[in-house]
């Protein structure tokens, strides 16, 4: 242990060190192809299914293009920093177990307070979509079944609760378990992209890429729903024009999350060293390529002024675009890969948010009960912590519009990350790295600005919710986990 108070720091031989209490101790089944096969998984879903179409048309237009490419271009900066700490810190937590050795308590706190924000909330979400999905799908096979029904004065969506119990109990009987389970849906939904572009290439008309960047419209929603930065540079909105491309690329940013989750699972692979840089930049180049071409092929297909969220709300998926073609057959093809792709969404976010609150608890700043392991040598206390929340917010409550409330917490883990590599090098550049992240410091200030960049884009009202959110966390941290950490010097380990 290190300092004092809220910058005391755990060292990395601790976090190791940990790894081999017999009562926390997490079994090591992963391989390099798991890895890739979570990040895959989580990444292709939500984002390509659903984001991709309503933001080309409420947002930035056939530009849209090129804001995937400005996300990917600052998450692959990211990733390089998440991949060095994933290699060198092979710890269960992610974020929050890197800034514990780097920056100290009270920061980890603040970036596992974040990470729950973002896990559980965008678990929440992505199972409501998953729902919405389940009853098309039964509406194709001519069962008229709604998946949210009425109790009295709340709406109760059973969709979501069924999915969520289902994965958790999944999750909780083994990982291994879990991973063979998502390369089966992964391969499903994989096929189903493809066939998006094959199929869509013959429907796409270069009309439609015209004009590539639409100009900007005057936004009737407020000025707290533009984004932050079109509100200081006095730009008025940012609904299309270049403001909206930039908007774009930090809402699209959520179709990209997922790739720093396979750092949670670092402590359950065998060669981490070797596999979690793999499977962190493997499934992060795979997704990229595949969003931008069904982009492309999506914008060529339709105007972007169809796929404008309608007056009812409902927003426009790549379905759409192929109904409106008269596609059909493919349209309920694609309705059936968004199930199977959600589903495989929200296992792992699930995953990542155990696997979270289980290190957090293993230190002591949440009860320590937590982190018991069960004889399939999975964290069963948290995983049925995380159902119960994520069914509860799910199942009782609507989503709305919260996918930049997910990404807010994101970027910010991704800023905390990448200069953790920067301190890390100068503080132990004694530490066995089994990856390392080239041309440091250019490549993790890039990432800090990329992101940071991306955050301000974001809108108002986000940045409001997400300091009250953190006010909240820091109010906790003072009132139980600064006493009970384990490196308090009250604390009995």
């Amino acid at each position: 242990m290190a300092g004092n108070g809220l910058w005391r720091t755990k060292s990395i031989e601790q976090s190791i060190a940990d790894t081999d209490e017999p009562d926390t101790k997490l079994r090591k089944d992963l391989t390099a192809w798991d890895l890739t096969v979570f990040g895959v998984a989580v990444v292709i879903g939500a984002g390509i299914f659903t984001v991709t179409a309503s933001t080309a048309g409420n947002v930035a237009g056939p530009s849209v293009v090129l804001s995937f490419i400005i996300a990917a271009i600052a998450c692959g900066l990211a990733a390089l920093c998440y991949a060095e700490f994933a290699s060198t810190v092979p710890v269960a937590g992610s974020a929050y177990t890197f800034s514990y050795a780097t920056f100290g308590e009270f920061v980890a706190w603040i970036i596992g307070w974040d990470l729950v924000l973002e896990f559980a909330l965008a678990a929440a979400v992505v199972a409501k979509g998953w729902s919405a999905y389940l009853a098309q799908v039964l509406g194709l096979l001519g069962l008229t079944v709604p998946t949210v029904v009425s109790l009295g004065p709340v709406d109760f969506d059973w969709g979501t609760v069924l999915i969520v119990l289902v994965l958790g109990t999944l999750l909780a009987v083994g990982t291994k378990l879990s991973s063979r389970f998502s390369q089966v849906i992964t391969a499903v939904k994989v096929a189903v992209v493809l066939l998006v572009i094959i199929v869509g290439i013959g429907y796409i008309n270069t009309a439609n890429y015209t004009p590539f960047v639409p100009p900007s419209q005057q936004s009737s929603s407020g000025s707290l729903n533009q984004s932050l930065f079109s509100l200081i540079a006095g730009g008025g909105s940012s609904s299309f024009g270049v403001f909206g491309l930039l908007a774009a690329a930090s809402v699209l940013f959520f179709a990209f999350i997922g790739f720093d989750i396979v750092a949670t699972t670092a402590e359950e692979t065998r060669n981490p060293q070797r596999d979690v840089p793999r499977g962190i930049l493997g499934s992060l180049a795979i997704v990229t390529v595949l969003y931008v071409a069904v982009s492309l092929v999506v914008t060529g297909m339709e105007p972007y002024a169809k796929l404008a969220t309608g007056a009812d709300g409902v927003k426009k998926t790549l379905a759409t675009a192929f109904a409106d073609n008269g596609v059909h057959w493919a349209a309920a093809i694609i309705a059936i890969g968004a199930l199977a792709g959600l589903t495989t969404v929200v296992m792992v976010l699930l995953l990542g948010q155990t696997r979270v609150l289980f290190a957090m608890s293993r230190d002591g700043l949440i009860p320590r009960g937590l982190a018991r392991t069960g004889r399939n040598g999975t964290p069963v206390r948290s995983t049925v912590l995380v159902v119960i929340a994520v069914v509860i917010t799910g199942g009782f409550f609507p989503s709305g519009d919260l996918e930049e409330m997910v990404n807010v917490g994101t970027l910010f883990a991704f800023v905390l990350v990448s200069l953790g590599v920067i301190v890390l090098r100068r503080t132990r550049p004694d530490l066995p790295r089994g990856f390392r992240t080239p041309l440091v410091p250019v490549v993790p200030v890039l990432a800090v600005l990329a992101c940071i960049w991306l955050m301000l884009n974001l809108a108002v009202f986000t940045w409001l919710r997400f300091v009250i959110w953190m006010a909240i966390g820091v109010a906790i941290y003072f009132a139980y986990g600064i006493r009970k950490s384990t490196l308090a010097p009250s604390s009995k380990v």
